[in-house]
Order: structure tokens, then C-alpha cells, then sequence
């Protein structure tokens, strides 16, 4: 599996850690044995024994199955329920090889421990050879999969990946525990995403993501289901990554950078159109909002077209556009920023790096359809020409905005981005993606995306697959009662009319979606987790690319409009 960082220059930053390699294999008995390591690297610990994961179900009372006596421990996440709620822990796949190869009685184990099989909850078991004195110390997972849901898995897989840290290989038996495909991948995408980390010390860190994880007991089958799970996880940690790197070195320019590496390394397209070329072109919005900086805007292209399509069938395919929002740096400008509301704003590009790890990783999952990807990347510094209240811009296509608040600058560099697409792309689905409104968080909060949408259809498909992976969306109204508020004396609209805040930003966009089927994702409210959470981990999340991955992929071309 390649690694989310090919093609990748990451200049300015030190070596980062790479997600677990995900292998699959037929028989726990055949994968549990110390495999030679591959060799050191910077970030290698010393060699740990492999880890044994088990899955555990929370079963009905009176069920219990399984088969010592080890010092352990018992972490619970915040959703392990009372002993009310469930009894009868039940041992799933490959409990059995476990307890007689160690002679183990592994529900004396749980019960020990107070586990209770709840999803995510993980009980830890020494195991020691004594046969072998030279053999290096193994560990056994007892790892809680709740009823084994596909969001159970997902939970059971990020506990198992944060518990194995700085572990060498882990073989796991959690996958053979359901027959659900979804479930497989959602437990593939909590493996990856759960040990996710950035680093940038003076020495390398001691903790690691584990290096290498078999999925035991699974037939040869589910491979490319494995396969596909992972390369959808890996962009979800890539867009993370992104938004993770700090501004002083991830400006406009770097992260065209990263654009044009993944390009090359994934048979993408790319252009970048930056300079006079901006003005010049009539990207009105992203020239203004990033003029003031050192670092100058760019606009950021990248196409996907279907492995052995010729140019012919291309062009009869239906192009979906996906734009994201690339400020690198928010000041909020002229109209700054508390220091408070700066703190977290390397993240503000978010929605831009979810779309340059989506199409990086459209080939894996099989896409069946044209993608094109836009970045509208600027930073909203403060210097000598800023954008100033009171300006009026001209954006791409000829219509003009007011700017009476210069930290509502998302809108304006996305407008130019939506107008270019559906004047020179000829669209059958827009869709932006972006960390745009403060009150898109007061009205969701932290756990959940908003969604607005001028097509019912197009919205439950967002919503079915954001439910499926993990990444939830709550559509909102694009209520036309507050159209009135977009109005200014002397533009065509004001970018900051006031609230409702999430609603009248939807409003503006719409205007420059030309009455194509169009979907606006509002991630401010899940752009940062502030702890660990399931495959959440704390800082910037990356929020989009596995939703919008498995939906792309889901397409049917004849379906769509033309």
C-alpha cells in the first residue's frame, strides 16, 4: 500500500510518521509469530513483541465464552455502559488459539477487569512464553466491539491503534468477527486514523504508530476491500496532515507544492494559476484576500479522469467539481482576529486539503466519474494593502461584493472558485467544502458537519454516506427569508450580513453555483477535536475526505445530470 506521503515534498519539515501498513491474513495461528522487522528508521523504537488483539462482544445475560491469570487493565471510552446495560461478555475469533497456546481463561480475564465488551474498551493481558526464555514479550488485547456494528469496529480499531503505540506489529482477529464489508472498513479506517500523530522535536519521538497490522481470519476475498478500507483512511490521514502543519511553513505556494507532487505521483492533472495570472483571469476574491501577504494566492486545479478512458469517452462522462476553501493562515485581516480565535486558524485551509487528499486518492477506490478539484488558497494577513472594509470586489464572472468584514474572507475566495467552475467546467455536481462560520459551530457543535444543498437527492446521499463512515452531516435550510440581508447599496451583496451566520454564508455561495445541483459542507464545527475521541485525535481532523471518497466512489454516472 503506498504511503499517504508519496509525492509529498513536505518542505520545512522534519521526517513524520506513517500510518500502519494493513495486511490481511488467513490464520491467526500463522501470524502470530515475531516477524523480522523491515529495518529501522528515524522514528523506530526498540523491537516489541507483536501484540495479539481479540475481540470482545457484549452479550446477552447469561452468554459467556471463552477460555488465566495476568496483571491487566481495563480502559473504558466515555460510551461503556453500566453493568445494567449488558452482561455476559462473549470471547469472539481466535479466543480460543489464544487461551490454550497460553493456557488462559480469558473470561476470568474480563470479569476480573469488569469489562463488559463495550465498543472501544480494551483489556490488557502480558503474555509470556516459558518455554523460551530468549522470546521477546508478547501482549494480548482484549478489545471490546459493542454489537459489531460498523461504528463499533471503527471505535474498537482507534482504542487498539492508541493502545499499540509505539508497538511493532499487531495481528489482530477483530475483522473476522463480522461478515459486514462496511464494518471491515470502518475498522481498517479507526486502525489508521486512531494512531494518527505530527511531530517536529528537537529528537524523535518515542512513541510511534504501530508499524505493521495483520487483519487475521479473513478470507483472500476481502483483499481489495482491506485494500480500498486503507486507501481511504490514508487520505483522511494526508488531509489531516495538512491541515496539521504549522504557517509559517505551509503557505499558498507549499501547499501548491503538495498539489503538484500528489499529481505526478497519482497520474493527476494539475494547474496552478498564480501572480498577475490571478488578476488577470478575473479571480477578483483571491487576489484581494491575499494581496496583503507575504506569501501570495494561488489557485490550485486538479483532474481525475477513470483508469482507461480515452479522451473521447472523457469528455462524455459527467465532471463533478469539488472546491475547497485553501486559506493557509486567517488573521481574520483588517478586521482581526481575537488572539483566542487565531490560535487553531492553520486549519482554515481544511477544506483544501481534503479535496488535494480526495483526488490523490480517487484511483484506489475506483471512481467512476470525472473529478476536478479547485483550492482557492490565500492567506488573510494584515499589511500596507489589505483588504480593508468598505472595498468592492469583482469576482470571477463579472458579479461584485462588498466587503464590510474582512474575516469573512472564505466566501470571497470560494465565490471565484464556483464561478470558474461553472463557467469553464460545465459541472453535473458542485461541491465546497470548507471551515467557513462560527455559527455553523454554536448550531452543531463539535461532533457534527453542516450541510446545505439545492438538491434533495444529492443531500441524502451526503447524509447517508457521512452517517456510514463516520463523518455526520445536518442539513440546514437555505431559507430564502433571509436572501434580503445579502443586499448592499453599492455591490451586488454584503459578505457579512449577519446572522442567521451559517444560512446568509450559504446564501452568498449560491449565487455563484449557476443553478447546478450543488452542496455546501460547512465543517468549521468538526475542523479541530479538542481531545482524543475514537478516530478523532486532538487538533485538526481533516473532516470531508472520507465522506466524500466513498460517496464519489458510489456515483453512478448515468445517474447523475448532464
Amino acid at each position: 500500500m503506498p504511503s499517504p506521503l508519496t509525492g509529498l515534498p513536505l518542505d520545512g519539515l522534519p521526517s513524520q510518521p506513517e500510518p500502519p501498513t494493513v495486511l490481511v491474513a488467513a490464520a491467526l495461528a500463522d501470524a502470530w509469530d515475531d516477524a523480522p522487522a523491515d529495518g529501522p528508521t528515524e522514528h523506530d523504537a526498540p523491537r516489541t513483541g507483536t501484540t495479539i488483539v481479540v475481540p470482545v462482544l457484549r452479550g446477552e445475560p447469561g452468554e459467556s465464552t471463552a477460555s488465566g491469570d495476568a496483571d491487566g487493565d481495563a480502559e473504558g471510552d466515555a460510551d461503556a455502559a453500566t453493568d445494567d446495560d449488558a452482561a455476559g461478555p462473549v470471547v469472539g475469533p481466535g479466543g480460543p488459539e489464544v487461551a490454550d497456546r497460553w493456557s488462559l481463561d480469558l473470561l476470568a480475564q474480563l470479569d476480573a477487569h469488569g469489562a463488559t465488551g463495550a465498543a472501544g474498551e480494551i483489556t490488557r493481558v502480558p503474555l509470556l512464553d516459558p518455554s523460551d526464555e530468549d522470546a521477546v514479550p508478547r501482549l494480548l488485547l482484549l478489545v471490546g466491539i459493542g454489537a459489531g456494528s460498523p461504528a463499533d469496529l471503527r471505535r474498537a480499531g482507534a482504542a487498539v491503534a492508541r493502545a499499540c503505540r509505539g508497538r511493532d506489529r499487531v495481528v489482530s482477529t477483530v475483522a473476522a468477527a463480522t461478515d459486514d464489508d462496511h464494518a471491515v472498513a470502518a475498522h481498517v479506517a479507526g486502525l489508521t486514523l486512531g494512531s494518527f500523530s505530527f511531530t517536529w522535536g528537537a529528537s524523535a519521538p518515542t512513541s510511534t504508530p504501530v508499524g505493521t497490522v495483520v487483519l487475521a481470519g479473513l478470507p483472500d476475498a476481502l483483499v481489495p476491500v482491506v485494500d480500498r478500507a486503507a486507501a481511504v483512511a490514508r487520505a483522511a490521514w494526508l488531509a489531516r496532515l495538512l491541515a496539521t502543519v504549522p504557517s509559517n511553513v505551509k503557505s499558498p505556494a507549499w501547499l501548491a507544492a503538495q498539489a503538484r507532487g500528489l499529481a505526478e505521483a497519482q497520474g493527476l492533472e494539475v494547474e496552478v494559476v498564480e501572480g498577475p495570472e490571478l488578476e488577470r483571469r478575473g479571480f477578483g476574491g483571491i487576489a484581494a484576500v491575499g494581496r496583503a501577504s507575504a506569501t501570495p494566492p494561488c489557485l490550485v486545479r486538479l483532474d481525475y479522469v477513470p483508469a482507461g478512458t480515452s479522451r473521447a469517452a472523457a469528455r462524455r462522462l459527467p465532471r463533478v467539481v469539488l472546491v475547497g476553501k485553501g486559506i493557509t493562515f486567517d488573521s481574520g485581516g483588517l478586521s482581526l482576529k481575537p488572539a483566542e480565535g487565531m490560535r487553531t486558524m492553520k486549519r482554515d485551509m481544511t477544506g483544501g486539503g481534503v479535496v488535494i487528499a480526495t483526488l490523490a486518492a480517487l484511483a484506489a477506490v475506483d471512481c467512476p466519474v470525472r473529478v476536478t478539484g479547485l483550492v482557492a488558497a490565500a492567506e488573510n494577513a494584515v499589511g500596507g494593502d489589505a483588504l480593508r472594509p468598505g472595498d468592492v470586489l469583482r469576482h470571477y464572472g463579472g458579479r461584485t461584493t462588498e466587503v464590510t468584514n474582512t474575516d469573512a474572507e472564505g466566501r470571497l475566495v470560494l465565490a471565484d472558485a464556483l464561478a470558474y467552475a461553472v463557467d469553464e467546467l460545465d459541472p453535473a455536481i458542485l461541491v465546497d467544502i470548507a471551515t467557513l462560520t462560527g455559527a455553523g459551530k454554536v448550531a452543531l457543535g463539535q461532533r457534527t458537519g453542516g450541510l446545505f444543498a439545492t438538491s434533495d437527492a444529492l443531500a441524502e446521499g451526503l447524509l447517508a454516506t457521512g452517517r456510514a463512515v463516520g463523518e455526520p452531516l445536518w442539513r440546514l435550510p437555505l431559507a430564502d427569508v433571509y436572501e434580503e440581508k445579502l443586499a448592499s447599496t453599492v455591490a451586488d451583496a454584503d459578505n457579512a450580513p449577519g446572522g442567521p451566520g451559517a444560512i446568509t454564508a450559504a446564501l452568498f455561495l449560491r449565487h455563484f453555483t449557476g443553478g447546478r445541483p450543488w452542496a455546501h459542507l460547512d465543517i468549521a464545527s468538526v475542523g479541530d477535536a479538542a481531545g482524543d475521541a475514537h478516530e478523532w485525535t486532538a487538533g485538526p481532523t481533516g473532516f470531508g475526505a472520507r465522506l466524500l471518497l466513498d460517496w464519489l466512489a458510489g456515483l453512478d454516472p448515468a445517474a447523475l445530470p448532464r
